[in-house]
This record gives structure tokens, sequence and C-alpha cells, in this order.
């Protein structure tokens, strides 16, 4: 799934202000304004009790953004009232046709009727599905046409869900969940796997920033890249050698002390979790958890 440029600051700056929260009362509202949503809320929600990847989905829960193409108007306005309601910004079309003259990309899923006028739903996903740009992008089709051939039709076009008419709600917002959740995991686990973290503590490796609690920390490269050896190797000493062979230009001569030096600045640096920066005499330094 591809996250809309505009989106990107947005979920950042949520999710900092999350996590600096241990918990959030039933009076409190956290409101922001973007271009992608008017404005919504989160209530109540105790940030210990969830797993990092737990609060990414609620971020994609909330940001989701679904199209829905069907030449019946009243279901369209049924789905888009429902789909609303789970939070979800939901923009239909009633032709294929329609569809495909909106910017597809920006979409996260697909709700798409077989059976319409000129172009069929299979056709229009055809052209979803061969197009690099827009082939990332979930699609459920909505039909009543229930037998398996066309079943299996749609499933070897590259559809994630099939739905039959007469549509149960209960069953629509479930398979919704279920297939946007399906599709956002690879993109959370790719972002997991690309950071450190512990606790309050955050390294972020494409962009070489750490925060703490949500407040980005001025750390020089050195820095950064000392508390990266400690992070990413917890428990493990490294000798003051070691840390200069990873830590420092190879060209450079830098004396032991040194490192002694920068350990004392990021300890400060590092608030309550400097006291985990702990000295081995003898041996060099290492990071407890």
């Amino acid at each position: 799934m591809t996250i809309p440029n505009s989106a990107k600051p947005l979920l950042i700056v949520i999710l900092n202000r999350i996590l600096q929260c241990k918990t959030l009362s039933n009076d409190t509202k956290l409101s922001y304004q973007c271009n992608m949503r008017p404005t919504f809320h989160i209530n109540k929600i105790n940030i210990f009790a969830m797993q990092r990847h737990q609060i990414f989905l609620l971020i994609f829960d909330i940001l989701m953004k679904i199209l829905v193409v069907d030449d019946e108007l009243d279901i369209c306005e049924l789905l888009q009232y429902n789909l609303e309601t789970e939070g979800y910004e939901v923009v239909t079309a009633n032709s294929a046709e329609e569809a495909l003259k909106l910017p597809l990309q920006e979409y996260a899923l697909i709700l798409l009727d077989v059976m319409m006028g000129e172009m069929t739903g299979f056709q229009m996903a055809r052209k979803i599905k061969d197009n690099p740009v827009t082939a990332h992008i979930p699609i459920i089709f909505i039909t009543a046409l229930d037998d398996e051939d066309n079943t299996v039709k749609g499933l070897n076009i590259g559809a994630d869900d099939y739905i039959a008419k007469p549509l149960s709600m209960k069953e629509v917002k479930a398979r919704v969940r279920v297939v946007l959740r399906r599709a956002s995991l690879p993109l959370i686990q790719k972002e997991e796997n690309s950071n450190i973290y512990y606790e309050g503590i955050t390294l972020v490796q494409k962009s070489k920033t750490v925060t703490l609690d949500g407040q980005e920390l001025t750390l020089t490269k050195l820095e950064y890249e000392l508390l990266s050896l400690l992070l990413q190797n917890p428990g493990k000493v490294f000798s003051r050698e070691d840390i200069l062979a990873h830590c420092w230009p190879q060209d450079v001569y830098v004396l032991d002390r040194t490192v002694d030096v920068n350990i004392t600045r990021l300890r400060k640096k590092i608030g309550r979790y400097g006291k985990q920066i702990k000295t081995r005499i003898g041996y060099g330094y290492c990071f407890e958890k």
C-alpha cells in the first residue's frame, strides 16, 4: 500500500503526540486538520496497553480512503454511509469509466461492482492490476454473481475478497477491515524493521534521528552511531577499541578518552535511560535493558 506524501507528516505528528501520552481520558480529544480528512478524534487510548504495530494500525484505520464503484446509486450511498461511520473517507463513482478518471493511487481500497454499463468490474480490475502505479491497491468485488466460476474469475484477476449481494453491512465492515489490515501490515513491518525502539526511545535509521518520548533529540553523528550500536546489541559489552572501530572514521586518530567523553554526553541527552549505559570497568560499555 502506498501512503500519500501528504499523509506522512500527519502520521508522524499523531504518533509522536500519542506516544507522549500515557493515557487519554474520556474527556481528552486529539484533533487534527488535514487535506485528506476533515477532523477526527481519538478517545480514551491507553497507549502502554497497545503494541506499536497496533498504534500504526489505529492511525491507518483513521486515514484510509476507500473508493466505491457501483452503478446503483442506493448501493453507493448505503456503503458510503456505513463505512464513513467506521471512520473511513469514502468516494463513490457510478461507472468504471467515471472511476478510472480519479487518482486511483490515492485510495487504500476499492469496492467494485462486477455488472456495470459498458465496462464491467472485471475489466476495470484488470486495468488497475496491469498498471504498476495502482497494482498494489486491494479490490473487493461486490456483486449478485455469486456462482463459483465468477468468484474464481475475480480472484484470478487479483481481487482480495468477494462479497455477494444482498449486502450485510456487518459483513462488509468486517471484510473491509481485514483486507485493509492485511494490505497495511507489510508497510508497518518494513517501518518497524527499519527503526530501533526501546521504550520511549526511537532511533530512525533512514533520517538518522532519535526521539525521546516523541521529542527529537539533538545528537552529533558520533552520539547517534554510539546509541545505534548499543541499542542494537543490548547486553553486549563493547571495548573502547570496538566502539572506535564502529563509530569513528578509520582515517581519524582519536584517544580512548574520547569515547568516555561521548558516552557521558550521550547519557545526559537520553535522560532517564542514560543510567542504562553501563560501564564495565576494564572491559568497556554496554546498554542494559
